[in-house]
Formats: structure tokens, sequence, C-alpha cells
């Protein structure tokens, strides 16, 4: 069992985005990621998007393009549903990675770029901590701590 807190760092690793803050939000069903310049497009016969992701922290602008998976109304944090696209890619917590989709929304005037629902977590032996946070961050510089002394 892995025992994560309501806030934790993962990896995105597919669309290039690392060490994320996201939002444990086992009140959401659907996890989100920041996207704006939100675009469709085909590729070969398949749809594809193509956006862009900025986090306030210390990750980096990202342009992004990658295929569609499906599109789906998502109700918002206002109760109002939403025509979203949603893409399928790896994510990683801790030392753990799995595949996970991810509905692309404008989250600009949200605290956290990205939030991890319920869905993603479901089956992966996960257990949330609500009042702690970045356990899998601190456990990861504790396991780096205990191995660097003994070399």
């Amino acid at each position: 069992m892995l025992v994560v807190g309501w806030q934790e760092r993962v990896d995105l690793p597919l669309l290039g985005l690392k060490n994320l803050k996201a939002k444990i939000d086992t009140g959401a069903r659907t996890s989100a990621l920041h996207a704006t310049d939100i675009v469709a497009f085909e590729r070969d016969g398949v749809p594809w998007v193509h956006f862009h992701t900025r986090f306030d922290d210390d990750s980096r602008d990202t342009d992004v393009e990658v295929p569609i998976h499906d599109q789906r109304e998502i109700t918002n944090t206002s109760g109002i549903p939403e025509s979203r696209y949603v893409i399928r890619t790896k994510f990683r917590i801790s030392n753990r990675l799995w595949k996970i989709d991810l509905s692309l929304t404008e989250r600009t005037e949200m605290k956290f770029r990205m939030i991890i629902g319920r869905t993603a977590l479901r089956g992966h032996s996960i257990l949330v901590d609500p009042g702690k946070r970045n356990l899998t961050s601190l456990a990861s510089a504790k396991l780096k701590t205990k191995k660097g002394s003994f070399t």
C-alpha cells in the first residue's frame, strides 16, 4: 500500500512533464491537467490535440501534441458540464507508473494546475492521508539520504 498526501509531486513522462505539484482529489472522478490554446487536428486519420501547459511552480512551459483518447462531458468545479478532450498517458507517483486519463481544461484561476481523481487511483493500492502532503517526495528524499550515507 502506498500512502500519499492530499498534495504530491508527480510526473507525466510521455508528455515531458516532471515534478508537477498535483492535488490528490478523491472527490473528483476524472483527473485534469491545465491546458490552454487547445487545438484538435488529424494526423494520418487519427484525432490529435495540441495544447500549451504552464505551471506556477518550478516546472517549465510546454507545448504538447498527443492523440485524443476521448471527448467527454465533465462537470467542472462550479457544477457546470463542459465538453473536454481526454488524453491517455503514463503517470508516475513515487516509484509507481501506470496509465491514466486526463481531461484538458483551463485551470489558470485554480490553485492546482493538475488534479488526480479517484478513477486514476482506483486499483493501485493507494491510500490518501488527507492530513499530510508530499509524502512521496519526503520518502524519496529520505531514501536518497540513506543511500548516500552508506557509500
